[in-house]
């Protein structure tokens, strides 16, 4: 018997309808698929197993969804194809043709997007692509596989070897534990150096690399490759949040901390809660961030004695995360007493290290009292306390890159524009690609452009279109 109810196809590909679906915004959704599909609330209830007093009060923004398999109950109801449900950062139901397969015919070398300009394009562009593609691409098939069979993981030893030709390794044995935790260092070590679309290559072969070696080994070494996996899932998840791919990234935020989880470890659980923190944070949940946050740290805190440069630096920067959530749902009060707690935890470490892949110390600690002023509405503090920053102490380029980028927004917030680009400009030659792949960052070259005064606008124009980016 047909469907009673039929979405027409030609609504997922629809740029507002894919907006809703990479923002999980369902009761956007639902309303498209009313205005387009011509469906009643009845008709969408029915197709998804909701009453039409749910799906009203979805429509209207009074409730949310945020369940995993409700996300799922609906794709299926309404039938999503493939593009429509990698968008909301479900799997596809032919995981085949979305994955990359494991042995390429062509020649090896780098993958296919990765240097080629196209006619007409600049590096600027090429840049944007690589990241786009990647990240939509070979980063999603290696975050939402599933869980290996029972013959998958019989050949796993062989399978991982020939993923991971790109790192020397002897025979077809199973790769020690340290050329794998080489890798995750290389990847992180990647994606602190703003080269985005670099580890964005390397994540998909390292990812299912690692989920081998977790089906594969046993003991301590499993539970070693579980904590690698968490680090390398807590990269993957930074890159879709750098992106604004919501739903994906959170899927590779909740593989991190469920890895954490099973490496028994306490400091990578610690660690992995960060990345949830900022899922939460930019999927506007700021109150159960700041929760998450504040609750990872004391129970770290809680199980330290004589707490390492390790310890202090993960629970430092979780104390971080919450007092950003916090000062995002306008919490002053939780916000400076979570602030001071971090402050004290960089004074213990006494410099700014990059232990467990935090860059945490005291000028990191100035460079979040910056983001919060700004989020506060507090250009000024923000512009003083960026002052103290001695930024040839940050250890990593993408924490100068993006305390640079915040100062930029405080003087613009502040009505001196010429200042603000000036600093644009200054952290896109630290970190070209927070510059040019990052649509944040695009939406503050538009907002100076717009606000540019006469005696900038010209070269704000010229900087604008230099990135592609239009008014």
């Amino acid at each position: 018997m047909a469907e009673p109810y039929e979405v027409p196809a030609s609504l997922w590909h629809r740029p507002d309808m894919l907006a809703a679906l990479k923002a999980r915004d369902i009761g956007a959704v639902f309303r498209l698929v009313r205005q387009y599909g011509g469906l009643s609330q009845t008709a969408i209830g029915s197709l998804t197993g909701y009453s039409q007093g749910k799906v009203s009060a979805i429509m209207s923004g009074s409730q949310q969804v945020t369940a995993l398999e409700v996300f799922e109950r609906i794709a299926d109801g309404l039938h999503m194809p493939d593009q429509a449900r990698m968008a909301l950062g479900l799997a596809p139901r032919d995981l085949a043709a979305a994955a990359i397969p494991r042995q390429d015919p062509r020649p090896a070398g780098p993958p296919p997007t990765v240097g080629l300009v196209r006619h007409g394009e600049d590096e600027t562009e090429v840049r944007r692509r690589d990241f786009v593609g990647l990240a939509g691409a070979a980063l999603f098939s290696a975050v939402v596989a599933q869980p290996l069979t029972r013959d998958e993981e019989a050949a796993g030893a062989d399978d991982l070897a020939a993923a991971l030709t790109e790192y020397p390794i002897a025979g077809p044995q199973l790769p020690e534990l340290s050329q794998l935790a080489a890798a995750v260092a290389r990847a992180k070590r990647t994606y602190q150096a703003c080269r985005y679309s670099e580890v964005a290559a390397m994540l998909p072969t390292l990812i299912r690399s690692l989920r081998l070696a977790c089906a594969t080994l046993d003991g301590d070494a499993r539970l070693k490759a579980h904590a690698l996996s968490a680090e390398a899932h807590h990269v993957a998840a930074s890159i879709l949040l750098k992106q604004e791919d919501k739903g994906l990234a959170w899927l590779a935020a909740d593989r991190s901390i469920h890895a954490a989880q099973a490496s028994e470890s306490p400091l990578m659980m610690g660690s992995s809660a960060r990345i949830i923190t900022h899922a939460l944070m930019d999927g506007g949940h700021h109150r159960a961030a700041t929760g998450m946050a504040s609750s990872a740290a004391q129970r770290l805190n809680a199980a330290l004695s004589q707490p390492s440069p390790n310890d202090l630096s993960v629970y430092g920067t979780l104390l971080l995360r919450g007092a950003v959530a916090a000062a995002q749902h306008s919490n002053r009060h939780t916000a400076a007493e979570l602030l001071d707690e971090a402050e004290n935890a960089g004074r213990r470490l006494g410099y700014d290290g990059n232990h467990m892949w935090t860059a945490f110390g005291p000028n990191n600690v100035l460079c979040h009292r910056v983001n919060i002023a700004l989020s506060l509405g507090d250009a000024g503090t923000a512009i003083e306390n960026a002052r103290r920053i001695d930024i040839n102490a940050l250890p990593i380029n993408e924490r100068k890159a993006t305390v640079l980028l915040d100062t930029s927004r405080a003087f613009l917030a502040w009505g001196k524009h010429d200042r603000a680009l000036y600093i644009l400009r200054a952290a896109g030659d630290i970190a070209p690609e927070e510059i040019t792949t990052r649509p944040a960052t695009h939406r503050l070259v538009r907002d100076i452009l717009a606000a540019a005064p006469i005696s900038i606008r010209r070269e704000a124009r010229e900087y604008a279109e230099s990135l592609g980016v239009t008014a």
